[in-house]
């Protein structure tokens, strides 16, 4: 087993300390590498004390959803699934740059039903020391939920995140990143729970085709763009493999089916935001 810098053993010191301080948590969990350590040294440190909440809604990817919930089975853990509703919310549905503001206040208002009736003293999620350079106007909620974010708080990166569930041997150590299926959308257009069961469905074409960083982007009814890594991109080049992935994205109602030829970029979808634009929904 390799063994952890004194920089990061540092961090994980400092993790701990600070869920023993909580004392008592409810985690929103995802089953995505962040949530994933936390919850696993929640745990650890405190036991019984911490549950995780799985929130399942269209906007969830259907394979994730059950990842989810296998990850928190293998942990150990005890789980509780909520079914979200941020597709009945008017603002959500419409779409606009701050759409995942509308999405976690749902989830975490949900989440800290669950607080109260547990008599747990606090809500967290996997928020991590890289997200605040990204933009994520889904911390407003979290500010008004009075959300705690101990891999923030202890310090940690993305890359610390995944030394130490390497360190833990937990699976996801090397788990691609994926967004709620919303981020699929330009923003402004509108969001329903048949685009995004489309969306689903394309996804789970170019994962059970092999592909490891991937997006379907929905630009209109008719039209998807398909987002890969630059190193997979060379595979359409097969005409016979790129005629069946066309096959299959026609069957689930797409006419016009487009290759990025920038490749997977997480994201993607903000690229149009202006730096000024991000300060206003951010905030």
């Amino acid at each position: 087993m390799n063994e952890l810098t004194k920089e990061l053993n540092g961090k994980y010191n400092l993790l701990q300390s600070i869920i023993r301080e909580m004392q008592s948590l409810v985690i929103g969990y995802s089953g995505g590498v962040d949530s994933t350590l936390l919850l696993k040294v929640a745990l650890d440190t405190i036991g019984e004390k911490v549950i995780a909440v799985i929130g399942q809604s269209e906007t969830y990817p259907s394979r994730e959803f059950e990842e989810a919930r296998s990850l928190a089975q293998e942990i150990g853990v005890r789980f509780e699934v909520v079914k979200t509703e941020e597709t009945d919310v008017l603002k959500f549905r419409e779409n606009p740059p701050n759409r995942c503001y509308f999405c976690k206040t749902e989830l975490f208002g949900k989440v800290q039903d669950i607080a109260k009736r547990d008599k747990l003293k606090w809500i967290a999620d996997g928020s991590n020391l890289d997200d605040r350079g990204d933009f994520r106007p889904g911390m407003a909620a979290n500010r008004e939920k009075n959300v705690r974010s101990p891999l923030l708080e202890a310090r940690m990166t993305k890359d610390d995140i995944r030394q130490l569930s390497k360190y833990l041997n937990l699976r996801t150590w090397n788990k691609q990143s994926f967004a709620c299926l919303s981020s699929r959308f330009p923003y402004g257009q509108s969001i329903d729970k048949q685009k995004l069961s489309k969306i689903d469905r394309a996804e789970n074409v170019l994962r059970d085709n092999g592909f490891r960083f991937f997006r379907a982007r929905h630009h209109d009814d008719r039209t998807v763009r398909i987002e890969v890594g630059i190193e997979e991109i060379n595979r359409f080049a097969d005409d016979a493999f790129r005629d069946a992935i066309v096959s299959e994205l026609k069957e689930i109602g797409f006419t016009y089916i487009t290759l990025d030829l920038a490749g997977f970029r997480s994201g993607s979808m903000n690229e149009v935001l202006t730096d000024e634009e991000k300060k206003k929904y951010a905030s």
